[in-house]
C-alpha cells in the first residue's frame, strides 16, 4: 500500500506541471506562431523549436523536484515549500496568458520578475529537506533568467 502510494504521489507531483504547461502552450500556441512572430526579438533569441522541448523537460524536472521534497516528510517545513512551489507554479503560467495570451510583454515583464523570486524562493525551501530537489529547479532558474532577458529585451524593442 505504501509503495502504491509513493508512485500516486510521484504521479501526481510530475504530471501536474507537465500537464498545466502543456495546456497552457496549447492554449497560447496561436499566438506564439502568429503574433508573437511579428514582434521585434533581441538577437541572443533561441529558434522557436527550441522552446517546446526545454520546457518540457523543465516541467518534468520540476515535477521530480517536488515529489522528492514532499517524499522526504510531510512536516511544516516540506509544506511551505510545497506553498512555494504552487505559488511559482501559477506566476509560471500567469506569465504565458500576460505575454502570449493578453499580447502585453510589460505585464509579463514584471509576472517573470516575481516568478525569479518565486524559483529562488522554492529552491531555498527545497533545500532545507532534500538538496536534489534543490538542485533539480535551478536550470529552471536559468532558463527563466534567460526568458526574462528575453521579455525585457522584446518591451524594450517593440
Amino acid at each position: 500500500m505504501a509503495k502504491l502510494r509513493q508512485a500516486a504521489l510521484a504521479a501526481a507531483c510530475i504530471l501536474g506541471p507537465l500537464v498545466a504547461g502543456s495546456i497552457v502552450g496549447l492554449l497560447t500556441m496561436g499566438d506564439i506562431t502568429g503574433w508573437y512572430e511579428t514582434l521585434s526579438k533581441p538577437w541572443f533569441t533561441p529558434p522557436s523549436y527550441v522552446f517546446g522541448p526545454v520546457w518540457t523537460v523543465l516541467y518534468l524536472m520540476m515535477g521530480v523536484s517536488l515529489y522528492l521534497a514532499i517524499a522526504a516528510g510531510w512536516e511544516k517545513k516540506n509544506k511551505d515549500g510545497a506553498i512555494v512551489f504552487s505559488a511559482q507554479l501559477a506566476a509560471n503560467l500567469l506569465w504565458s496568458f500576460l505575454f502570449f495570451g493578453l499580447h502585453n510583454p510589460l505585464a509579463g515583464l514584471a509576472c517573470i520578475l516575481v516568478l525569479l523570486a518565486l524559483i529562488v524562493a522554492t529552491i531555498v525551501a527545497f533545500r532545507r529537506v532534500s538538496g536534489t530537489a534543490a538542485w533539480l529547479l535551478v536550470p529552471y532558474l536559468a532558463w527563466v533568467c534567460i526568458a526574462t532577458a528575453l521579455n525585457a529585451g522584446v518591451v524594450l524593442l517593440n
